[in-house]
């Protein structure tokens, strides 16, 4: 049974591309449903998988050798990665009602978007989950790639400007990742002659260069994970993306670069290197650096979807500092991890929820504002850690790190949340300002309804091991929901402070438009070289044209020469001969 339901949570997908091939080819415009609930079934099988139990499939015929598995870490990572997308997908047809309708009154370009949209999001899903269940090095980077690249369609979507760009920061800044990642598997697959990702912990660990290759690894899984110096292409791909791949980017698709790194470095390893250890301080550096920079700079922005994604690179930030920690101190890893996972699953349903609200706040339903803007900012306040499963979540990784006695990045991570909390108040305050009624419809808002309950109620559902994670002790409360009042108050007090510079805003994308900068000042002389090298050819092309006249001229010449010798050849010879003869006869005369 088991076996079945694996073969149909990868095959159904495929399934479901066929259907939209299908309409694109055999079913008349006005009756094709992009949408349908085929469609929207593409992920049903991933979560029914992640509730069936704990399983290993071996397949030697697969590529180099496929190894698969259902444990107790990629369970709940499928579960809540299935039910996003499944959420994600209904919101979407509500989403797209009306460009549906366009294309079916035979708008061909909106025909084409949503045909490919139709196409490449249940590849993408493929992908996402290929990797959770992959435990073998092939697999697990098809199923990254698959995922990283049919994911452009969901950013691009919309074909504008902005779109664009974001669409080419991301496909930029994947092609990184992708190129790190390969080599850094296959330095480490090769040092411990290798082809599973158990094998690429343990050449981290004991290889020379270990940690050079856990490097390599880091920074291409951070491209996904948002790290920073990494991390410019979130706020440039979410304002540009429709909602519902918003959703899905920044609540399940970042986190394979989180899941990357959990299944490839040696975390909890009892004989991580001094070497690796200095690595796991520059990462716990790097995450905290991201979790504050990020939400010093995002709640300047005007977009919402732009103050989300500076939200998600903070909290990502948080969760890369907890990753370091399995490296720093692994004696904490085996208790911080189901919290991590509790973490990463709640703000993926989150966070989900709260890019789905954008498409909400744009089109208001019919109800009472008060209950519509405190549902969408429940999920704000969650992520704070101040209700339900965001209280339940943040005690889940404080809890190991008291034990520990970490006392100092525990104060980090609570002040890291002050500024979750201001940023999901400035995200909200942004949806107030750009508000709009009606347009919204009951697929649109019940999806976002269920992500909402079911972000509130994440530990309920989420498939964790048997008591690994517990409520937090009445006398924890405050400490844990501290950062959220005081949060919104930084961003009152901020929004009347920058008041009066209405006009000024910071660009979203931060570094990128430096490392533009800088790509296109190193390009300046490049240019010029290969303007200079057209110049040179262009000429030489000239004169070469002249040269080769000037030959053809002589050649000309040469031809007409030899044209009239051929025609005169015989009047020649008699004429050479009767001379012959002549002087032959004189000659015997004397």
């Amino acid at each position: 049974m088991i076996t079945l339901l694996l073969a149909l949570a990868l095959l159904w997908p495929f399934g479901v591309m066929g259907h939209a091939v299908w309409l694109a080819y055999r079913a008349p415009e006005s009756q094709r449903d992009y949408f349908s609930v085929l469609w929207l079934s593409a992920a049903w099988p991933s979560l029914l998988l992640a509730y069936v139990g704990e399983a290993q499939w071996t397949m030697d015929a697969w590529m180099l050798g496929g190894e698969w598995e259902l444990n107790s870490l990629s369970r709940p990572w499928l579960a809540f990665t299935a039910l996003l997308w499944s959420l994600a997908a209904v919101h979407a047809r509500g989403y797209f009602a009306a460009e549906q309708a366009q294309a079916q009154r035979g708008d061909q370009d909106a025909q084409r978007r949503l045909l490919r949209l139709a196409l490449l999001w249940p590849l993408t899903l493929l992908g996402n989950v290929l990797l959770i269940i992959a435990q073998d090095i092939a697999s697990f980077y098809l199923g990254f790639a698959v995922m990283t690249f049919a994911a452009y369609a969901l950013v691009v979507h919309t074909g504008t400007q902005e779109a664009r760009l974001g669409a080419k920061a991301y496909l930029i800044l994947a092609v990184l990742g992708e190129g790190l990642i390969l080599g850094g598997f296959l330095w480490s697959a090769g040092a411990a002659d290798t082809l599973m990702l158990q094998g690429v912990r343990e050449s981290i660990v004991s290889a020379e260069h270990g940690v050079w290759m856990a490097a390599l690894l880091c920074l291409g899984f951070g491209v996904k994970a948002g790290v920073i110096g990494l991390h410019v292409w979130l706020p440039l791909a979410h304002p540009a993306a429709p909602a519902p791949a918003s959703a899905v980017l920044s609540g399940v698709m970042i986190k394979a670069g989180l899941l990357g790194w959990i299944s490839v470095l040696p975390l909890g390893h009892a004989q991580v290197s001094g070497a690796l250890a200095q690595f796991g301080h520059w990462m716990l550096v790097a995450g905290l650096a991201a979790a504050f920079a990020a939400a010093v700079y995002g709640v300047f922005q005007r977009h919402p979807k732009a103050v989300l994604a500076y939200s998600s690179i903070s909290q990502m930030g948080m969760m890369t500092a907890l990753v370091a920690m399995g490296l720093v101190a692994p004696d904490v890893w085996p208790l911080l991890w189901p919290g991590l996972v509790l973490f990463a699953a709640h703000h993926a349903l989150a966070k989900g929820s709260l890019f789905m609200g954008t498409s909400i706040s744009e089109h208001l339903p019919r109800w009472p504002q008060p209950l519509i803007w405190a549902l969408l900012a429940l999920p704000g306040i969650s992520l704070a850690g101040a209700i339900g499963a965001g209280l339940v979540s943040k005690w889940g990784v404080k809890a190991p790190l008291y034990e520990m006695h970490h006392e100092s990045l525990i104060k980090l991570l609570s002040w890291a949340a002050v500024g979750t909390a201001a940023l999901v108040s400035a995200a909200l305050w942004r949806q107030w300002q750009q508000r709009h009624q009606g347009g919204s419809n009951r697929e649109q808002w019940g999806a976002w309804l269920v992500a909402v309950i079911a972000a509130l109620l994440t530990p309920l559902w989420l498939p964790l091991p048997a008591g690994s994670i517990e409520m937090p002790p009445l006398k924890e409360w405050l400490g844990i929901m501290w950062p959220f009042p005081v949060g919104v108050l930084f961003a009152a007090v901020g929004w009347l402070v920058t008041r009066p510079l209405t006009g000024k805003t910071l660009p979203a994308g931060d570094l990128w438009w430096f490392y533009a900068f800088v790509v296109g000042s190193v390009l300046v002389p490049i240019r010029a070289f290969g303007h200079c090298c057209g110049r040179l050819k262009s000429a030489s092309v000239v004169t070469t044209q002249k040269a080769e006249e000037t030959l053809m001229g002589h050649l000309t010449r040469l031809l007409s020469g030899e044209s009239w010798l051929r025609h005169h050849t015989s009047g020649l010879m008699m004429m050479l001969a009767v001379l012959l003869a002549a002087l032959l006869m004189w000659e015997g005369q004397r």
